[in-house]
Parts: structure tokens; C-alpha cells; sequence
């Protein structure tokens, strides 16, 4: 059975999501702090984390998302928040979590992202590729490490995610939409540059001319 950490402090959404996910086939334990999820998350028996972004203690969310994926933890994370500007949108995002669902949130929308990060989750888990290469630059899956050449090269999460995408269809033209869906895993408003911002980003990293706009269409490795 699919085993989710769900990190609340409202005893009142806590319940609700837990007797929700209950009747859904899935297997949650609920804690309320920051420091309880990270010994939960030390056993690496879960398959999801519901991460609450304001939690008590001295820890939020972005904390236990922070230090999760510092320790290497590719374990999917949904962030469950009040908060709903863009730049603690984007903080989340960029910290490695996998989605970020707003509050108030309707129970089959969660259930509908839970599905999907699950099944994502389920894909890479599946392949025994973990070293992607496309002429002399390399991105491991596994470690997270990435280089151009002999040079290693630090990337945050989200340009990693973003550099996975353009190294998993090579040569291939990948739509903003369709790496806003991949990367972000949401919706952003329309008029949005995120990807174009992070596209440039990934330039200043890995060479500029690596990556090619298509006029029209999107962006392309080459």
C-alpha cells in the first residue's frame, strides 16, 4: 500500500486529509512539526510527503524540504500552503519540491496530483538509466551531479529538473508549456517568463549555446 507523509499542524485539515486519503486506498501517517518529519522521512518508507509550508517549532516547510533534498531524498513532495504569491511559489518550487497546492484545495484535486506525482515517481524509478549524457555534458540521477566536460557544474533544484527535460528529449523542440507542465508540474498564469528566466539560467551554467530558442515553438538541446 502507497504510504504519504502528511506534515499538518491544523488538527482540522490534518484529519480531513487523512481520513480522505484513508478512503482512497492509501496508507498516511500525520505528524505536526517539522523536526517529526524529518525522523519520519529518515526510514525512507514513504512513497509522498504532504508538506504544510507553515509549521510550528522553528521549522517550516521550506526548511524540511530544504534539508531533504540536501540529503539527497528525491522522495515526491507536494507543498500544501495559504501562501499563494508567486515568489513563495517559486521558493518552493526551486527548493525542490514537486508541486504546490494552494489552500482552500478541493480533496479530488489533491487525490488527482497525488496520482500524478506518484506515477511520475513510479517512472523513474523504473528506468536502470541513471547517468544522462548528451555529448560531453552529463547529468547523474542518482547523485545529482552534473558536468560539462571535466568541469562539475552546481545547479538548484528547479534548473536541474529543467536540464533532466532537455537531456531526456535531446535534439527534440520542447513547447514552455510543455516544460512548464514537466518542471513545475502547475499551471502558472499565461503571461509568465519562468521558463524563459530559468532557460537563461541554464544557459549561464552549462554554455549558452547548448540550448537553442525555435522561434515560435520553444527550445531545443542541441
Amino acid at each position: 500500500m502507497t504510504s504519504i507523509l502528511v506534515v499538518e499542524d491544523e488538527a482540522r485539515i490534518a484529519t480531513f486529509v487523512e481520513k480522505g486519503l484513508t478512503a482512497s486506498g492509501y496508507a498516511p501517517t500525520v505528524v505536526g512539526t517539522g523536526v517529526e518529519a524529518l525522523d519520519y522521512l529518515a526510514t525512507g518508507s514513504f512513497d509522498l510527503v504532504l508538506l504544510d509550508v507553515g509549521l510550528p517549532g522553528g521549522l517550516d516547510g521550506f526548511g524540511v524540504l530544504g534539508r531533504l533534498r540536501e540529503r539527497g531524498d528525491a522522495t515526491p513532495v507536494i507543498m500544501l500552503t495559504a501562501r499563494t504569491s508567486l515568489d513563495d511559489t517559486v521558493q518552493g518550487l526551486d527548493s525542490g519540491a514537486n508541486d504546490y497546492v494552494p489552500k482552500p484545495f478541493k480533496f479530488d484535486e489533491l487525490l488527482a496530483r497525488i496520482r500524478l506525482r506518484l506515477r511520475e515517481a513510479g517512472r523513474a524509478s523504473a528506468t536502470t538509466e541513471t547517468v544522462l549524457r548528451h555529448g560531453d555534458l552529463s547529468l547523474d540521477l542518482r547523485t545529482r551531479r552534473v558536468t560539462v566536460g571535466q568541469s562539475a557544474v552546481d545547479l538548484s533544484a528547479r534548473e536541474f529538473a529543467l536540464a533532466e527535460q532537455f537531456l531526456q528529449h535531446p535534439e527534440q523542440v520542447l513547447s514552455r508549456e510543455q516544460l512548464l507542465s514537466r518542471v513545475w508540474g502547475f499551471d502558472f498564469d499565461p503571461g509568465s517568463n519562468v521558463v524563459d528566466v530559468y532557460v537563461r539560467y541554464l544557459r549561464g551554467k552549462i554554455g549558452a549555446d547548448r540550448i537553442e530558442t525555435v522561434r515560435g515553438m520553444g527550445y531545443r538541446l542541441v
